[in-house]
């Protein structure tokens, strides 16, 4: 479970960062999931940080899971 959680987090991370690129650089054109869904239009940034944001929580609750097993 600690592996799949750390699997979106990364996904998750990536696309919060490529957002976040794609906003404040104009690079990675039509790379990132959050450039292609519709109701974004305008609130690109937030969505990149909010990607971010959870992807470290991701990573919170599989090191967690990681201090549980080790009791």
């Amino acid at each position: 479970m600690k592996q799949v959680l750390e699997v979106f987090g990364v996904l998750l991370l990536i696309q919060g960062v490529a957002a976040l690129v794609h906003e404040l650089t104009g690079r990675l054109r039509g790379w990132g999931i959050v450039q292609r869904i519709g109701f974004l239009d305008g609130y690109e940034i937030y969505a990149g940080v909010t990607l971010i944001v959870l992807a470290l929580a991701l990573f919170a609750v599989a090191e967690s899971r990681k201090s549980r097993k080790t009791r």
